[in-house]
Order: C-alpha cells, then structure tokens, then sequence
C-alpha cells in the first residue's frame, strides 16, 4: 500500500512577491490572521455525521507548480471533476487565489460558489474548519467553525496560506470559530454524529503536531470540540506518509453500528501498511457500539491492478465523500475491485447513487476525493 508523499518544506518556498506569512515551525500553532468571534469552549456544539444533510461542500481549488509540479494540470481537471460531480446533488464552494478566480469561473460557469483565498493546496478536509452545529431551545440550529490549527501536516510542507483558511472561512460564513487547542487536521478525525469519534494516535499524539500533550489530553480536547462522549483509538503509523497515518485511510463510520476497514488485496509482511491494516481491523472489531454491542465490520479490498502506480499511489476505496443524494467515490480501472467497492458502497448507502471518478492524479500524490472536500451540516 502506498501512501501520500512526502513534500520537503525546503523545497518549495513560496513565489517571489507573495504577501503570505512565513511558515509555521512544526508542532507549534500557526500565526492567526487577527482578532475574530473566536469561542474556547464548544457549549453544546457538535460535528453532525458526514451522511447528515448537507447545506453544501467546500473545496479548495490547487494552483501551486512548486508543489504539484508537471501534475499540476492532471490534478486541477481531477478536482474540477470532483466539484462539478458534488454540484449536481449540492452546493460547491470553492475557495481559490486572486489569479485562477477569473479563469475558474469560466471553467465552472455558475455551478459554484468562488471566494478569494490564499490556498496553498487542494486539501481541504485538512486546512477548512470542521463545522459544527448546535440546536437552541427552539430547536433552531445554529453553525460555527471548529479549528485544530493546521502546520503542514508536522510542517512537512508549506502551508502560510492554508493556516488562514479555517478563519477566512467562518468570517465568510459569520459564524463563530471555535479553538480546539490542538494542531492536527480534519482527516484525522471520524465521527458518527451521535458522540462517537474514530482516530489514529499516530496523526495525534505526535510531537510535530501536539508536543507536550499526552493521548487523554488530546482525546479531552478532541471530544470537547466535536461534542463527543467516546473514543475509538487505532494505532496508526507515524513517519510513512505526510499525514502519518490519517483515519479517513484506514476506516470509516457508515452509520452508529457499521465501520468499513481497508484491506490490502495483497499479503505483504514486509509492507507496514499491512500490518497496520490488520492492527486496525482487529482493533475494530474489539471495539463497541455506545449500548455495547459489537461493530459491523465490513472490509473493503483494495485493487488489486490499478492503472496508477508508483511508491506515492493510494489505491484505497476509503477515501469517498458522501454528499446529499450520493457518494463520490474511487475508482481505480481494476473492474473487480471497483464493482466490489461500489457494491459495499450501494449497501451501506441505500438510496443514494454510487459516482465513481477517476481520481488518479490525486491518489498519485497520496490523497483522495475525501481529503479534498468538506462538508457544511445543515441548519434547517
């Protein structure tokens, strides 16, 4: 199983006469971008499950040559697919720099939304907010932005702009930013929307990120802001892959009583990916429901012949979003495979369509159709 790459800081220095900060030290928080409505405690907010209904989905349109390089116009044309297969069931709002505004608009017509940003890269569950909901008396609901400061995923890559985002957003939007205290990413994070939520320690519990802060602070920290009550552990793996070892990889909520797990279609002993799938399927399967009683646990196979390739290449069906009305999902060229995966999908989805796109540029530089979007709950 191969996974993201990583993208050495050093080397990608932002462009001459860019008015973004400079970068963050890894494991400390990024600099703000000022004064704001931001809360420190979360007071009765919570993060809905991603299947909840949607008022629409945010992403973050790529236009760095110095991270993505030659692939920059493969990736773009992916994450245009992406968006406009979302806008058929949803919103999109797209966030973008100054100068690919004009040019995306023409692309995209009137399908999305477009806002001015300083996006570093496409990775939007990482760098947005997580947003939250909380219903008052009346059972009106109400929306607010909850941040774990993003560093470049341990400061592994430049990340000046995407620091600013997560604000940018809820001042967008006119909602409140909540602090969680903590450095990490969205994709790091899993939650079933009734108090559950699934993480890998080795994304977490990381001095690059969270120096200083044991796993129960991180877990405190983590369930305060997302408006939970437990916690399912997966160990992880740190120092393979530029997320050191994000959940949305390994495992999945589908709903409060079913977890979908990542299965290597290969045996591999000597491939830690393999192990760390097995780790986190039996500890899936030790794992409990809220009332006690045991996961579903389904497995999801990865392909076994894709037509990407390469050490960096994350042929992983996990990696799916699910909007109103459908999922967006994977697909990789192996015809087995992928009819396996969207069969699992179609169950544990019913009544929404199954879109499968080929997202092999994204999955050549490690990521997927998850990391690159992020859903805003509905308040109605």
């Amino acid at each position: 199983m191969s996974r993201r790459r990583f993208m050495a800081v050093g080397a990608m220095a932002l462009s001459a006469g860019s008015l973004l900060p400079a970068c963050a030290d890894a494991g400390n928080e990024p600099a703000d971008s000022g004064a704001g409505d931001t809360v420190s405690e979360p007071g009765g907010w919570f993060m809905p499950a991603e299947e909840s209904a949607h008022a629409g989905t945010w992403m973050c349109w790529p236009s760095s040559a110095r991270v993505w390089g030659r692939d920059l116009p493969g990736v773009q044309d992916a994450i245009g697919r992406i968006a406009m297969a979302i806008a058929e069931f949803e919103p999109v709002f797209m966030l973008a720099r100054r100068g690919e505004v004009a040019a995306l608009r023409d692309l995209v017509g009137s399908d999305m939304e477009l806002i001015e940003a300083p996006v570093d890269d496409l990775w939007a569950r990482d760098t947005l907010p997580c947003f939250l909901v909380r219903e008052d008396a009346d059972q009106q609901r109400a929306l607010a932005a909850g941040r774990v400061r993003f560093n470049g995923w341990g400061g592994k890559q430049i990340h000046s702009g995407d620091t600013l985002l997560a604000k940018l957003t809820a001042d967008h939007l006119g909602v409140p930013l909540i602090e969680s205290g903590l450095v990490g990413e969205g994709g790091g994070i899993e939650v079933d929307g009734a108090g559950t939520v699934m993480a890998a320690a080795s994304s977490w519990v990381n001095d690059n990120r969270n120096k200083g802060k044991n796993r129960d602070q991180i877990e405190l920290a983590l369930l305060e802001l997302l408006g939970a009550n437990r916690m399912i552990w997966i160990e992880g793996l740190a120092g393979r892959d530029i997320t050191d070892g994000h959940i949305d990889t390994l495992a999945r909520f589908t709903d409060t009583r079913t977890i979908v797990v990542d299965t290597p279609a290969i045996d591999d002993s000597g491939d830690p990916w393999v192990e760390v799938s097995s780790q986190t399927l039996n500890r899936v399967r030790n794992a409990r429901t809220a009332d006690g009683a045991p996961y579903a646990v389904v497995e999801v196979v990865q392909p076994t012949s894709p037509r990407g390739e390469g050490s960096e290449f994350l042929a992983t069906y996990m990696n799916y979003y699910v909007c109103n009305g459908a999922v967006i999902a994977p697909q990789f060229g192996d015809v087995v495979a992928d009819a396996s995966a969207r069969e699992v999908l179609a169950e544990n989805f019913p009544g929404r369509e199954i879109v499968m796109l080929d997202t092999d540029a994204l999955a050549a530089g490690g990521g997927g159709i998850h990391c690159a979007t992020q859903q805003q709950p509905s308040t109605r």
